[in-house]
């Protein structure tokens, strides 16, 4: 593998889809599953864009629904590598919904997963690190780590005195 840090653009990943009768709920709405789905797969393909591995999904953090995707509508999720850290990487996405009639898109929901980037020995394997250049990166890059710990609080993995980033938060 290559270990030169790569820039996050590198790692832009984008897919739209159009929700269908079986994506939708008897309200009309897209399955909250079906939208966590199809950002699972934008988001594989972000880190195995970036790890140039195949990369599993270790944990979805941070889902939020902040609007219904209605029935016909069509659903742009946008994929990165925010930070990586020895085999792991944190992936950014954002969707957007559009109404076909009018072209209008809207922001609606977020998600932060991590994926483990894994060799041929089906092992986790080291990845390179990530170069954020815009200020919305750079944002996202400082705020990984944090985030990074606080899983690993929840999950037991790690006591809060062992964050070197929260340890203000649990003085």
């Amino acid at each position: 593998m290559n270990t030169e840090a790569r820039p996050t653009s590198d790692s832009y990943s984008e897919t739209t889809n159009l929700v269908l009768p079986n994506d939708a709920n008897n309200m009309n709405n897209l399955f909250g599953g079906q939208l966590l789905k199809w950002l699972d797969m934008t988001c594989a393909i972000s880190a195995g864009r970036h790890s140039g591995r195949v990369s599993v999904t270790a944990a979805v953090d941070d889902v939020s629904f902040e609007g219904s995707i209605k029935l016909g509508g069509l659903v742009t999720s946008k994929a990165h590598v925010s930070r990586t850290f020895n085999t792991s990487m944190e992936v950014w996405a954002d969707v957007w919904k559009e109404d076909q009639a009018t072209g209008k898109r809207t922001k609606c929901n977020s998600a932060i997963y991590t994926f483990v980037a894994v060799g041929k020995d089906g092992k986790p394997t080291p990845v390179r690190a990530v170069i954020p250049v815009t200020d919305e990166e750079k944002g996202r890059f400082d705020g990984a780590l944090r985030r990074r710990q606080l899983r690993l609080i929840l999950a037991g993995k790690m006591k809060p005195a062992e964050a070197t980033e929260l340890k203000a938060l649990f003085a």
